[in-house]
């Protein structure tokens, strides 16, 4: 009865990244840029419904897709265990490739190595760069967490902070982690993790409020993820502080932000790139045999915007694809 009720799950999913996707190609002309054969490659990830994050991720990935003469299939599920039954049914339904994410590994890792041994090439994404390669995917394609988290630190040190706030919203992630320690890796300063529940935004309210009233000494505050940014700066504003709120990601509300200075930076991964790149590799691999990487990661960050990018950021995020 589950794997029924997972297969109408997946299907009902990807048939909008199937029709997102043959729109997409109706844009570029109604035509692929390509004869290859009509391959279908699933997207499987852990994001949770409404994330804006994760639709910039799709629509790289859609476009790709409708360049390449690609059947592109999109599901996800925020719950690790949810998101590995819906690989397991994108193997069931012999994919010819498969993009994932590795937010929580030891849950995925199962299902990943059953869709390897079924033959079906898989890339990475995103989250879970340190376990990509051990569980048999070609290749890794996002941002590197700790490096980005030392970008952050580094920056923090240079503008004059002493202490910063780091907000987790999603407790066993080990994306967030990383980017954390990374900016206690770049700080000169002391840096302090807040774990919140990302999914009840005014609990992420108040949390970040009254740990700033019990510290007056916090002179930053750092979320990971753009949807947060503005709930921290509210936060920040209500607990009558004068603390600097800086983000991982970006959307349209960060670019906002950005311009009338209720956020002072922001880490971009550049997530448009992350989808398109992913479903690209793909295609070449099965088209050409390529592979990028050379056995590392392929980078799509840090790239750190400011108020100066504020203008050309919000021309891109309306459009979807920053």
């Amino acid at each position: 009865m589950l794997a029924a009720a997972l297969v109408l799950v997946l299907a009902a999913c990807s048939s909008t990244g199937g029709k997102r996707a043959e729109e997409e190609r109706e844009r570029a002309g109604g035509r692929p840029a390509v004869d290859t054969p009509r391959w279908t490659i699933a997207m499987v990830t852990h994001s949770g419904d409404g994330d804006t994050y994760w639709d910039i991720v799709q629509s790289g990935a859609e476009q790709a897709a409708a360049k390449d003469n690609v059947e592109f299939l999109y599901s996800h599920d925020e719950e690790a265990g949810r998101q590995a039954q819906l690989v397991q049914t994108a193997v069931d339904q012999k994919v010819d490739g498969l993009i994932v994410t590795l937010a929580k590994p030891e849950a995925m890792e199962a299902a990943v190595r059953r869709a390897v041994k079924a033959g079906i090439p898989v890339v990475t994404i995103n989250s879970g760069q340190d376990r990509s390669a051990g569980l048999g995917a070609l290749a890794h394609i996002g941002q590197d967490e700790t490096v980005a988290g030392e970008a952050v630190g580094r920056e923090l040190e240079a503008r004059g902070h002493s202490k910063a706030l780091c907000v987790l919203h999603e407790q066993g992630n080990v994306g967030h982690e990383e980017r954390c320690a990374g900016v206690r890796k770049g700080f000169g300063g002391e840096v302090e993790n807040l774990y919140v529940d990302g999914t009840n935004m005014p609990g992420v309210e108040s949390s970040i409020e009254a740990r700033i009233q019990s510290d007056p000494d916090v002179d930053a505050v750092v979320t990971l993820g753009a949807p947060f940014a503005p709930t921290a700066a509210k936060a920040v504003k209500q607990a009558g502080s004068d603390a600097e709120v800086d983000t991982f990601d970006l959307n349209a509300q960060v670019a906002r932000g950005l311009k009338d200075g209720s956020i002072g930076f922001a880490v971009d991964q550049q997530p448009y790139l992350q989808g398109y790149e992913a479903v690209d590799l793909l295609w070449l691999h099965l088209y050409n045999g390529n592979m990028l990487g050379g056995g590392q990661p392929v980078l799509t960050g840090p790239q750190l915007v400011t108020g100066d990018d504020a203008a050309d950021l919000e021309k891109y995020t309306d459009r979807g694809t920053r």
